[in-house]
């Protein structure tokens, strides 16, 4: 066979494992359990070699999860040992610091043979609505506190279950059946991904995958190598302040150079927090890294090869290197910042490049439903844990406006009204886009929304926020304007935090703005159009068009009256 046909050849076959890891995702999302899953794809797959690094990722999952998992097949390598592992076998872990940041993901990693003989591994997480302690929350001072911990073991031996985790897991959670079905479907996909590489193999009359690693692992760290040696030889530093739980977060970054590598240095960065909003390296490497391959190479392929040219580091015991045993269940909080403070050093490098800062964080919150306590219940209350995803809106890019209330860098989708209400008696009264909230620029920052929500007669409840940017709004770039910030009370006008587990007595309701993203550019710069279209639809209000952007009195009446006739503008 010519060179030339060989690599096509390889070439087909690293797009059949992409295709692969993505049937093995969407197994997850069809049997999962979880509403997160389910609904907002919060999840990762992805196949290994049989020295664990990860050879393909699926298109559906997130950054978080799965530049995480890239680490972590390593770990379970280790902690199983080579001579302890068998076909049939399927292992588990819930660990922050060996998986994926915080005891609400569970990883499941499943060794693959073919013909006797261990060819590479598939690996999948999946965040899981309920974990046991205190809840998904901030509030918790360790580790300890934040819920049940599953070391790096054997979910399965040899095909055999281990039926006394079960037990564990059961009398520890507040979910069994949905936590349980959701441990079976991790390992159910992993089985599939295998089945279809037993496939490939068979097809193309593989022995093994030596010859499609290297292929995989060569090419792609030769072509991110090439994409970096055509930056220039800079440095440059970026930061942001964000909400944190009762004090300010200070994030920093140093950002540098080389001919064949990026570095990222989080030196100065604010330390550990008293309460669970602190991340574990694994997961600031995944998100710094996930920054820097969509700002320099976003069309290679998500690989061990491909990442491995951006190094991480942050001193031990700081916000984004938090050491066993603190308190990280809300990692993501601050782990969704780290991409917009990673862009504050590289715009000053490579300008018109980077979006403007948008939401970051997931605008997620948990509903513990209870039956009232204040008077009798009716018999038809329940108990019940609903946790629903949300976003706000995306900065406005260098030659487009951000996108409506949707998730970067974290990528998962908003979850339907009929999804959430359907797991538990809460009712979201009001789902809507929040006019205004972009902030202004040549290209406009994307819409956050606007939520109310209670719970069905009955339920009283407590509120988990997980929310940031109430104090510090997205910022513009290259002179665009903020985005609008969070806000939360309770429909009684009552106060409410950003973070934290909140009481909600019967009949009251949660009212919840969240943020837009920020403007790119001079306002005075965006094409009449688009401001009158954004008219028309309801982005903004004639009074912005007017103040923010320049429009005249008469083009804004223009614009009304043909809204008015039904006309498309």
């Amino acid at each position: 066979m010519t060179n030339r046909s060989t690599t096509v050849l390889n070439q087909v076959m690293w797009n059949r494992l992409i295709s692969v890891v993505e049937e093995q995702a969407q197994a997850l999302v069809r049997t999962a359990f979880s509403t997160s899953v389910r609904e907002a794809g919060d999840l990762s797959a992805g196949v290994y070699d049989t020295e664990g690094q990860m050879l393909a990722q699926a298109v559906t999952g997130t950054p978080g999860h799965v530049n995480a998992m890239a680490d972590a097949v390593g770990h379970f390598i280790r902690r199983i040992g080579r001579d302890n592992i068998f076909e049939g076998d399927v292992y588990i872990t819930n660990d922050p610091w060996e998986g994926t940041g915080h005891l609400h993901d569970i990883t499941v990693v499943t060794p693959s043979f073919y013909k006797g003989s261990l060819v590479g591994f598939f690996a999948c997480t999946a965040h899981i609505v309920d974990i046991g302690g205190r809840g998904f929350g901030a509030d918790a001072a360790s580790v300890y506190e934040e819920g049940l911990y599953i070391p790096i073991m054997k979910f399965a031996n040899k095909g055999e279950v281990d039926k006394t985790l079960i037990k564990i897991v059961r009398g520890n959670v507040r979910e069994p059946d949905q936590l349980v079905g959701d441990i079976y479907a991790l390992a159910t996909c992993n089985e599939i991904g295998h089945r279809r590489l037993v496939e490939m193999m068979t097809e193309f009359d593989l022995a093994d995958l030596n010859g499609i690693v290297a292929f995989i692992l060569e090419n792609s760290h030769r072509a991110t190598i090439e994409r970096i040696a055509a930056l220039p030889r800079e440095s440059a530093t970026g930061e942001m302040t964000i909400d944190g739980y009762s004090k300010p977060i200070d994030l920093k970054v140093k950002l540098e150079i080389f001919a064949d590598k990026i570095t990222c240095d989080f030196t100065g960065t604010s330390g550990l927090d008293k309460k669970g909003i602190n991340v574990p390296l694994v997961y600031t490497k995944a998100y710094a890294c996930y920054a820097l391959k969509c700002a320099v190479a976003p069309e290679i392929p998500n690989n061990a090869a491909s990442l491995a040219p951006f190094e991480v580091t942050a001193p031990e015991n700081s916000i984004v290197n938090a050491l066993h045993p603190a308190p990280v269940a809300l990692r993501h909080v601050i782990g969704h910042m780290i991409p917009d403070t990673v862009y504050d050093a590289l715009d000053k490098i490579l300008p018109d490049t980077v979006p403007a800062e948008g939401a970051g964080t997931l605008c997620n919150f948990q509903v513990s439903l209870r039956p009232r306590t204040d008077e009798m219940a009716p018999d038809t209350a329940v108990r019940a844990e609903v946790l629903t995803f949300n976003s706000g809106g995306s900065g406005a890019r260098p030659t487009s406006d951000g996108l409506n209330a949707t998730a970067f860098p974290s990528g998962v989708m908003t979850m339907p009204v009929e999804a959430t209400e359907h797991t538990g008696p809460v009712i979201i009264w009001r789902k809507e886009l929040r006019p205004g909230s972009g902030g202004a620029g040549k290209y406009r920052g994307g819409l956050g929304q606007y939520m109310e929500v209670g719970a069905a007669e009955g339920h009283e409840f407590d509120f988990q926020a997980m929310f940031d940017r109430v104090d510090h709004p997205a910022r513009g770039r290259q002179g665009g304007e903020n985005g609008s910030p969070t806000t939360i009370a309770q429909d009684d006008g009552t106060p409410m935090k950003g973070k934290g587990k909140q009481f909600v007595p019967h009949g009251r309701r949660v009212m919840l703005a969240f943020p837009g993203g920020a403007g790119y550019g001079n306002a005075k710069e965006r094409a009449p159009a688009l401001v009158r279209r954004d008219i028309a639809r309801g982005y903004i209000s004639p009074e912005a068009a007017r103040n923010d952007y320049g429009l005249s009195d008469d083009e804004i009446n223009s614009v009304l009256d043909a809204v008015k006739r039904g006309e498309v503008v």
